[in-house]
């Protein structure tokens, strides 16, 4: 083979492969640049419930692409020995405001935030048994009884229905257990209220009368003015009332004039005829 020819050739291979080695370069740091930045946050383990004091063995690390949630933690450490409150499912990244401040420990207590009350109300088996009334829901707070002390046109309502407190939050729901008659323990359902220490004393003066919630929209923050429903209110109105008994009408006497006529029988010869006059009373 002709030296020259061989000697153009290995130029070529050499400066193609330094061609490709130079745009290799240029792709792969395009590349590089273009990759989104991580960051590595603790996260659960598993399934954390409320209340629970957080160790090594709930807590694992994740890297997260991009920027992290506002208050994630980076180091277990700052998560170990606080208390959950808000239960924290799997593979989910810890932030500062779902954990208690550290020291509190866990329980019930660690979730009320400050200047706040956790107020226990015994509920009735339908609200226990619905299960409506779960952490983070909101519910409204009614009170039936009959008022102390009253008197007149009130006195004769009966049992009246008023709601005492609005918006209120559910902080945990669950069964505790009370001694009947018989003094043996049956479960009664308690719900958990977050309420100020004013609502606090509104609810422990209720617990003489019977208390029932009600669910509302937690979007739902308005606060109505609600006079309160009577039992004597419910028979009232078109069913309670009697109805107005209408006079019968008069009969109405219709005096008829019966005329009296007179005929006459006509003759002529073989024709008959007969004519008809009033008589003469009718014509005055």
């Amino acid at each position: 083979m002709n030296r020259r020819l061989v000697t153009i050739l290995v130029v070529a291979f050499v400066l193609a492969s330094a061609c490709s080695f130079l745009v290799y370069r240029l792709i792969r740091n395009r590349v590089s640049t273009q990759q989104v930045a991580t960051t590595r946050v603790v996260a659960a383990a598993g399934n954390i419930k409320l209340g629970t004091v957080l160790t090594a063995a709930n807590l694992k690390t994740m890297e997260i692409a991009g920027t992290p949630p506002k208050g994630a933690l980076l180091k277990q450490e700052n998560a170990i020995g606080r208390g959950v409150v808000s239960d924290l499912y799997e593979g989910e990244p810890i932030i500062e405001s779902r954990l208690a401040a550290p020291g509190s420990g866990g329980g019930l207590a660690a979730t009320i935030p400050n200047g706040m009350r956790a107020c226990a109300v015994k509920v009735d088996e339908v609200v226990g048994v619905a299960g409506f009334a779960t952490p983070g829901m909101h519910v409204d707070v009614l009170i039936s009884g009959v008022p102390p002390n009253t008197q007149g046109q009130t006195a004769n309502q009966g049992t009246v229905t008023k709601t005492i407190l609005q918006d209120i939050q559910v902080l945990s729901a669950g069964t505790d257990f009370q001694k009947d008659a018989d003094g043996k323990a049956k479960p009664v359902p308690v719900v958990n209220l977050l309420v100020t220490p004013e609502e606090a004393e509104t609810l422990s003066l209720a617990t003489n009368v019977r208390i029932q919630l009600v669910l509302r929209n937690p979007l739902d923050t308005k606060v109505d003015k609600i006079p309160g429903t009577a039992m004597a209110s419910l028979f009232a109105g078109d069913n309670g009332t009697p109805a107005t008994v209408r006079p019968a009408a008069s009969a109405k006497v219709v005096h008829r004039t019966v005329s009296r006529a007179f005929s006459i029988e006509i003759i002529n010869g073989s024709k008959r005829s007969e004519e008809k006059f009033a008589s003469p009373e009718e014509n005055k």
